[in-house]
């Protein structure tokens, strides 16, 4: 399975990962040297917590590595008119008479939260290709859909200001 990222995508990731090898972890490194010193491990926090990090650090590191060996780049070829990737969309959801600002990205950028929806995301999937004006369904499960309106959107390119999502 490929992981659909783009160039950018993959260039925070590596710049992440080259961080995390060549400088977080020679410290992290030293600190459990360190730590080991104080003597029993059984009730050394310290030593704990400087383990914890390493492995910590370790998951983020294979995780990155393996998206980046694994993805398949992508660039957006929407119309001017459509929804693509990383455009700013305003849309209006008349069950709740509100309108949200929101920018389809890709998958390892999403944060709700901040109105960063990603492209797989039952609302990403409903929302792109489509034009303003259009009436469009989200299917969020078998159970539950809600409707939605695009009134505006923004053509954006992906500057790299969206952050990659931590864990």
């Amino acid at each position: 399975m490929h992981d659909e990222l783009t160039r950018e995508d993959i260039r925070k990731m590596q710049e992440e990962l080259d961080y995390r090898r060549l400088e977080l972890h020679p410290g992290i490194l030293e600190e459990v040297k360190r730590t080991r010193a104080f003597g029993d491990l059984s009730e050394n926090y310290e030593y704990k917590a400087a383990k914890h990090a390493q492995r910590e650090n370790m998951s983020r590191m294979r995780y990155l590595d393996g998206m980046i060996k694994s993805a398949r780049v992508i660039t957006d070829r929407s119309a001017e008119d459509e929804v693509g990737l990383f455009d700013r969309v305003e849309i209006y959801l008349p069950e709740d008479d509100e309108t949200e600002e929101i920018r389809v990205v890709t998958t390892v950028r999403c944060d709700p939260r901040r109105g960063l929806i990603s492209k797989e995301s039952p609302f990403g999937l409903a929302v792109l290709g489509r034009k303003v004006g259009d009436h469009i369904t989200v299917q969020v499960n078998e159970q539950y859909s809600y409707e939605a309106v695009i009134r505006s959107i923004t053509k954006e390119d992906d500057d790299g200001a969206v952050p990659l999502m931590g864990y």
